[in-house]
């Protein structure tokens, strides 16, 4: 069988002790390859590889880092179709989102930090009353840690890797181990884009072992992390105390808003999506839908049909909407929830496993819809990251706001409204680090990405990434004049 193995110093090699992990493919539950077991000697060995990368990276010219960083993204993406059919059949995702989305954005990612980094400023502030003047270096820290999840593999594995190697770190990364493919790709792109050795080191492995040795490194400076509240908070209390940079990108929970006077035709396209993109595994999928009750049984006789119509399927399969989901484990996890509509709401569609002819041991879940009443229920309070949403009617824009914000999360919030008065109001008190009004996920790599609440610390994204990977340095300078 295939062993994928871990990137340390420019070169592959296998975990240490010798221990491997079973890798699946979610759409025929069949094991696929090996992947490290790594652990705290892999983490050590690939920070000292790290450590002595560093002083040189640091000290290449932006120009030469950010050359190379955009090769990486012409190496990624002339592989597309390579690079997405194995990120489909790693995650369960269908081949076309792979292909559209996930692939281009981890090339995008490269590029744009590349480019960002050549356009990244400092500042200067002269004080005539003193005859001083004062000027910010912007550092690169260190050896970080990059930690990323499951949903998104290179997508967000590069989202990470990106800004920090911009601002001049070497990085010790985790992918996770459930979608190990693709990160285990990217040192073969590394070392033809002429990445130095040691810049960057990828150690395959679980949470608890390699991911928790490389967050309790004394020797790592950073952690950004991508993943689920619960891990977060436990990162936390370890980094924090170690006086670590964090950047913490959590869970989510987030309210899907309709007002009466909205776009109907254009809003029931995108509430599809928003509703069950990547089988509902992105944290930014709007879970909770709360429409107007104006308009609330046309919302369901409309939207129920065209949920029961999604196509679900294998991956690699043509025309299908959505795939399997990622694990046997969180497919058990999910089915748990859909039981509760029984006790805590009603269940209008989906609910169970499906059971797919071609791949009848892959890990599929229809497409669920769920009505409540309330908002203090499991289903509206708890992440459940999976194709399922809960919907509920509200009266007002008062009404619809106090729903919105009565849960643990602050990740994003979709609004939809012809109102552009409504639509400011209800932004700015929504509790959500990201609104979008009549339209979803539309992203610019320029603006800060990041939640409140439990969705997480500090923010990615454009400029705000690169300043949490570098450390600010004020130099202050008293000069003479002339008398």
């Amino acid at each position: 069988m295939e062993k994928l193995q871990n990137f340390i110093d420019g070169k592959y090699c296998d975990p240490i002790d010798g221990q491997w992990l079973d890798n699946y493919v979610p759409s025929t539950g069949e094991r696929s390859q090996l992947i490290p077991a790594s652990n705290a000697k892999d983490v050590e060995q690939a920070y000292k590889a790290a450590k002595k990368a560093f002083p040189t990276w640091s000290q290449t010219p932006i120009e030469t880092r950010s050359s190379i960083l955009i090769k990486l993204a012409d190496l990624i993406a002339a592989d597309l179709d390579k690079l997405a059919k194995a990120e489909a059949l790693d995650n369960g995702k269908p081949l076309a989102l792979a292909t559209k989305v996930d692939i281009p954005r981890a090339s995008a990612n490269f590029r744009f930090f590349g480019n960002a980094i050549t356009q990244f400023a400092s500042e200067a502030h002269e004080n005539l009353a003193s005859d001083s003047i004062n000027f910010t270096l912007r550092q690169p820290l260190g050896v970080v840690g990059c930690i990323s999840p499951w949903n998104l593999p290179l997508y967000l594995f590069s989202w990470k890797i990106a800004p920090a190697l911009a601002a001049g770190n070497t990085v010790v990364a985790k992918p996770s181990e459930i979608t190990p493919v693709t990160a285990a790709f990217l040192g073969k792109y590394c070392n033809e884009a002429g990445l130095p050795a040691g810049v960057l080191n990828i150690v395959h492995g679980k949470g608890p072992e390699a991911g928790q040795a490389i967050v309790e490194h004394p020797g790592i400076k950073a952690i950004s992390f991508t993943g689920g509240t619960t891990t977060g908070a436990a990162i936390a209390r370890t980094a924090a105390p170690m006086f670590k940079k964090l950047s913490l990108e959590l869970g989510g929970k987030n309210p899907n808003i309709i007002f009466a006077d909205c776009d109907f035709e254009k809003m029931l396209q995108v509430s599809l999506k928003s509703s069950f993109a990547n089988q509902g595994q992105i944290c930014l999928c709007g879970s909770r839908i709360f429409v107007q009750e104006e308009i609330y049984e046309k919302f369901k006789a409309v939207f129920i049909p065209a949920v029961k119509a999604l196509k679900v399927g294998p991956s690699l399969a043509a025309g299908i909407d959505l795939g399997a989901v990622v694990s046997k484990q969180h497919m058990e996890k999910i089915l748990s929830y859909t039981a509760l509509a029984e006790s805590e709401g009603k269940l209008l569609c989906g609910g169970q496993q499906l059971q797919i002819k071609e791949a009848p041991n892959g890990y599929y879940v229809a497409p669920t819809v769920i009505e409540v009443g309330t908002t203090q229920c499991r289903l509206q309070q708890e992440e459940i990251f999976g194709p399922v949403v809960t919907i509920m009617p509200f009266k007002t824009e008062e009404e619809a706001l106090a729903l919105a914000n009565d849960v643990p999360y602050g990740l994003s919030a979709t609004v939809w409204t012809s109102n552009i008065d409504r639509s400011i109001r209800v932004s700015k008190a929504l509790e959500a680090g990201i609104v979008w009004v009549n339209t979803w996920l539309n992203r610019d790599l320029r603006t800060p990405f990041g939640g409140v609440k439990a969705s997480g610390v500090g923010r990615e994204g454009g400029f705000e990434a690169l300043r949490f990977f570098t450390e600010p340095k004020n130099i202050c300078i008293q000069y003479k004049t002339n008398t």
